[in-house]
């Protein structure tokens, strides 16, 4: 098996979590919600972990210390996600083959759903692909846009999408693996002329579909992965979620 490689966005701030932790080490049934992710990614064969790191590096440094797989990147302005990518050039520098790219506040991710990504990359070979997966309610949430030959043409924000694209279930979720390569390439493209003024990843496929590579949208990721946490609304969700998994666990 080809080395497996994967960067997790875990640099913010947990402003919205009502604490000063860095989010991704806020409880979520009693364990920072990284670990899960961590965990995941372990699972699904993933060798090297590349976590991005910000808002009070020191305490994630020292909770993650123990895990032999992890190196550690900051990003000390947090200009977004697309930024946060390019403050890992120097540890991809060596990096050949895939690179999967997750968020670190999604403690649902599951190992089988990040191995069917690798084994579709390693069969297929494109540029990138994107993990997508359906929501009854798709408010909120990027709409994946294919052709009448279902191939991945876009990423349509909901703010941005038509009456037509706004009825889509299909969305982006923060997944994608990318070929080391034309990821690098397509950072290199990226510019910030947005209203937030920062770089952001989700418009790497869309470069590089631009560039003539290839693109595809996946839709292995099952609903539970989609939820991420933002809120304590959303920790409240996600926890019922995790003790409804661990219920119905064989």
């Amino acid at each position: 098996m080809k080395q497996r490689t994967a960067i997790v966005m875990a640099a913010g701030k947990g402003t919205r979590m009502q604490s000063d932790l860095p989010k991704v080490l806020v409880p979520v049934c009693g364990r920072p919600m990284i670990e899960y992710v961590l965990d995941a990614l372990q699972q699904a064969g993933v060798t090297r972990q590349i976590v991005v790191i910000g808002h009070r590096a020191d305490l994630v440094r020292e909770q993650l210390a123990g895990r032999e797989d992890v190196v550690f990147v900051e990003q000390r302005e947090q200009l977004g996600t697309g930024h946060a990518v390019m403050m890992c050039r120097e540890a991809l520098c060596e990096t050949e083959g895939a690179v999967l790219i997750v968020a670190g506040d999604s403690p649902l991710m599951q190992a089988d759903s990040i191995a069917a990504l690798f084994d579709a990359f390693d069969s297929q070979q494109p540029a990138c692909i994107l993990g997508t997966g359906y929501r009854d309610d798709p408010a909120g949430f990027g709409r994946v846009v294919r052709d009448e030959q279902n191939c991945f043409v876009g990423i349509v924000e909901q703010k941005d999408a038509t009456p037509e694209q706004q009825q889509l279930k299909e969305v982006n979720l923060s997944c994608y693996v990318f070929a080391c390569g034309d990821l690098l390439a397509s950072l290199d493209a990226l510019d910030n002329t947005n209203a937030q003024g920062e770089y952001y990843i989700t418009d790497c496929p869309g470069l590089l579909l631009a560039a003539g590579k290839e693109v595809m949208a996946l839709d292995v990721l099952k609903p539970c992965e989609s939820l991420s946490i933002n809120t304590m609304e959303d920790l409240a969700v996600v926890e019922a979620e995790m003790d409804r998994l661990q219920t119905n666990a064989p």
